[in-house]
């Protein structure tokens, strides 16, 4: 084949992929046709940021919004029916059940927060100790906030995804550490400027969906 018959045929590629072209027998659209529409999936990111953003207002309603918000992202990727409307629902269905994760997130985070802003004022003996172990439980709470949310589904709900996160945490820690920081980086965002929160916890959102699908090729490869 010809460099130009060539580059007709990616051409073609491209756009069967992204739905602005014809699709022809046999075509094969890879595991997640979504995320090849780079712009897209960016707006993507920040029009679901904003969407947890307003959700999460209620603070304890966060765990909730994260849920709502990566099940979103999944079905956008897999280039599936991703109408907002259905964010909403995914919403109603969830929002009383999680109020048994997100008020008691909510306490232990406000606990944690509490003891590192005691601890950086001097009035605790030992005070560099209790911050450092006050950092990382709100990363872990963070983290195992995100991994839970990243389990739910209306119907298997919240103490299903709760008891899931140990054994997500064990079959992949790399991918843990992953989450993690993303968990870090919307913390570090939205101290830095407040608004920034909506694509960083979007981008954590993505993370969430992005890092299973990361193992998943790497065990499709090692086959």
């Amino acid at each position: 084949m010809s460099t130009a018959g060539r580059r007709e045929a990616r051409a073609a590629v491209r756009e069967a992929r992204s739905g602005a072209g014809p699709v022809g027998a046999g075509f094969d659209p890879g595991p997640h046709p979504g995320a090849t529409a780079k712009f897209g999936l960016f707006g993507e990111v920040l029009t679901i940021g904003l969407l947890i953003a307003v959700v999460s207002l209620g603070v304890v309603t966060l765990p909730i919004a994260l849920a709502a918000g990566i099940r979103h992202l999944r079905r956008f990727v897999a280039a599936s029916d991703s109408r907002v409307a259905l964010f909403w629902d995914d919403v109603r269905a969830g929002i009383l059940p999680s109020l048994l994760v997100g008020v008691p997130a909510a306490l232990i985070a406000a606990v944690l927060a509490f003891d590192v802003l005691l601890a950086g004022s001097g009035m605790l003996p030992g005070g560099e100790v209790v911050a450092v172990i006050g950092w990382a439980g709100l990363v872990v709470l963070a983290t195992a906030l995100l991994l839970a949310a990243g389990a739910w589904s209306p119907a298997s709900g919240w103490a299903a995804a709760v008891r899931a996160v140990p054994g997500v945490v064990r079959a992949d820690a790399v991918g843990a550490a992953f989450i993690a920081a993303a968990a870090v980086f919307v913390g570090v965002v939205t101290w830095a400027l407040i608004p920034l929160f909506i694509p960083g916890v979007g981008c954590a959102v993505l993370a969430v969906v992005a890092v299973p699908a990361r193992r998943r090729r790497g065990e499709a490869r090692a086959e």
